[in-house]
């Protein structure tokens, strides 16, 4: 096979992917395990690179594996705009990266993890 299995079984590791990948998009950095980065990245620059497209068969697409949760709350005096993980998708991040074709991730490593020694990383959106 070509991915990791990382320890679970097959609907746990999906749930796992689309919380990591969901974080990502909503926070932009997060902390996490080696293995775990390097395929929570996969599925970030797929994601991206449907944001890209910017169709609504991308979005139905996006929306089907990005959680439903709140990115960002606005505030323009009355008004106050909530803004989800996929809204931040599709609006921030695939305008930012419009004329990049991949590599939208960088892992940084750091101390291992005190408890099992496991390497640590930092996944966090390229700039």
């Amino acid at each position: 096979m070509s991915y990791r299995k990382l320890g679970r079984t097959s609907s746990q590791r999906k749930a796992l992917l689309r919380d990591l990948t969901t974080d990502l998009i909503v926070n932009g950095r997060i902390t996490t395990t080696e293995a775990r980065a390097k395929e929570v990245r996969k599925t970030v620059d797929k994601m991206i690179t449907l944001a890209k497209h910017g169709d609504l068969a991308s979005r139905r697409k996006a929306a089907a594996f990005v959680r439903n949760v709140v990115a960002d709350v606005k505030e323009d005096g009355d008004d106050i705009r909530v803004q989800s993980a996929l809204q931040n998708l599709f609006e921030e991040l695939a305008p930012k990266y419009a004329d990049r074709n991949g590599g939208y991730t960088r892992i940084l490593k750091t101390m291992p993890r005190r408890g099992d020694g496991a390497p640590m990383v930092i996944l966090e959106l390229v700039d």
